[in-house]
């Protein structure tokens, strides 16, 4: 049997290796237009893609996937993964595609599918997909092939978008730094701050095809932090390679994650009556802090698992507005239809300019609980979580953290890692937990 395709998050890997491979991408192109394309009349897909060498590669053989198959590809060029989902429903087009290993290093990359709505594939769909893709498809008739062209306005239709969703609010006087990780959003990012009126210094906007995420970004804000304090900034936004998630910087320079920021934003929005159903959806990686914050405010915090994906589903099928993850994945479905780190950057600073309130106001909603996340690497293709020694080892650490906080344990969807995840508010006990396990998994691998 073929190894799984799809992950946590489309299909992910290092370039030219299984997964990702030229190859596989243009099966994926014939399967995923083969899987849309239901009738005779023209199908459209849009493509875009972050700033990777191996993007131009890929690009070229998704288009001629689809292309085979009678679907007319229009190609976007670098822009964010949001804009994606949004031009894939405003274009009327049958699918969308963003070429992007989001935060990964350069000699990752990745696929993820948009459908029709502009919100990602079921996992139902990608099932579908996969099966064509390992069985084959059949091409198009020679008169019915489909055409390609590159558009060069979709980075602007998605900055008008954006840009609405501040309701007129001006950004004038603001000064704001920000970070684009050499990635998608390197030219549209410092383009709508500029347009609705900050001040803007710009870092991480000289993609070379491998620096993307490079000491940089949401992954490693050190610089913009530096850069908020020596230029005496109001605040800094630091995005992701593919802009869908965000890490906020006050004027000091301390960081707020994705948990600080869904608080402040569900609070905001209970107290104008904007938060469908009181609630806030995030994953079991958010904080416990954040669920207490929740319950203090008479909100409910519901969880799922890792992947934006699957709090998106979660807020569609019980119409909630708002969710996202600790890492900066904030998804607002009043504007988008999927995790959008500049949109989540620009509401708080439209909080900033409403209440009249300094960054450093808005960044700290709650006190977090104590919390330790250790990354193991494994070998593709091993298990180190069906051996005895760390089944042991988690048993022994869900005994010693009863009652005290919680442990969780999962492999990455989208690199060969296991997360050691705990929380408690005895430190000791956190570092002695997570320790132990983290050995037992290397010893393992």
């Amino acid at each position: 049997m073929a190894p799984k395709l799809f992950g946590t998050d489309g299909v992910r890997g290092t370039a030219n290796q299984y997964p990702m491979t030229v190859e596989m991408a243009l099966k994926l192109g014939a399967a995923a237009g083969r899987y849309f394309r239901r009738d005779q009349q023209r199908h459209r897909v849009v493509i875009g893609k972050d700033t990777r060498l191996s993007g131009y590669m890929f690009e070229n053989a998704l288009t001629a996937g689809f292309t085979s198959t009678g679907m007319d590809v229009f190609l976007l060029g670098p822009v964010p993964t949001p804009a994606v989902g949004m031009l894939t429903k405003s274009m009327r087009a049958d699918v969308g595609v963003m070429i992007s290993a989001s935060h990964n290093p350069h000699h990752d990359n990745g696929i993820k599918l948009f459908g029709p709505d502009g919100f990602k594939l079921s996992d139902e769909a990608e099932a579908e997909i996969e099966r064509l893709v390992h069985e084959g498809t059949s091409p198009a008739q020679a008169e019915n092939i489909g055409r390609a062209k590159r558009i060069d306005d979709g980075r602007f239709r998605y900055g008008e978008r954006v840009k609405a969703s501040l309701s007129g609010i001006s950004l004038q006087g603001l000064k704001v730094v920000v970070d684009c990780a050499n990635g998608a959003a390197h030219r549209a990012a410092p383009e709508i701050l500029w347009e609705l009126g900050a001040t803007v210094m710009a870092m991480g906007v000289a993609p070379n095809g491998q620096n993307i995420n490079e000491g940089c970004g949401s992954t490693n804000t050190a610089a913009a932090q530096e850069a908020v304090v020596a230029h005496g900034a109001d605040v800094g936004i630091c995005l992701d390679g593919d802009a869908d998630r965000v890490m906020i910087i006050d004027e000091t320079g301390k960081v707020a994650d994705g948990d600080q920021l869904m608080a402040l934003m569900a609070s905001a929005w209970a107290a104008d009556g904007r938060l469908q159903g009181g609630t806030l959806v995030a994953t079991v990686m958010s904080n416990l802090g954040l669920e207490r914050f929740m319950q203090s405010k008479g909100l409910h915090l519901e969880r799922t698992k890792v992947g934006d994906r699957h709090v998106v589903e979660a807020m569609r099928r019980s119409g909630w507005n708002l969710g996202g993850e600790q890492s900066g994945h904030i998804v607002m479905t009043d504007y988008a239809t999927t995790g959008d780190g500049l949109l989540a950057g620009l509401q708080f600073l439209g909080e900033m300019v409403r209440g009249d309130k300094r960054a450093s106001e808005l960044t700290h909603s709650f006190e977090t609980v104590p919390q330790l996340l250790k990354n193991v690497r494994f070998t593709a293709g091993k298990d180190p979580m069906e051996a005895a020694n760390v089944t042991a080892a988690i048993a022994q650490a869900e005994a010693d953290l009863t009652g005290k906080g919680r442990l969780l344990i999962r492999k990455s969807g989208t690199e060969p890692l296991v997360r050691v995840m705990a929380e408690c508010e005895d430190e000791a006990l956190l570092q002695q937990v997570v320790d132990g396990i983290v050995a037992e998994v290397e010893a393992a691998v």
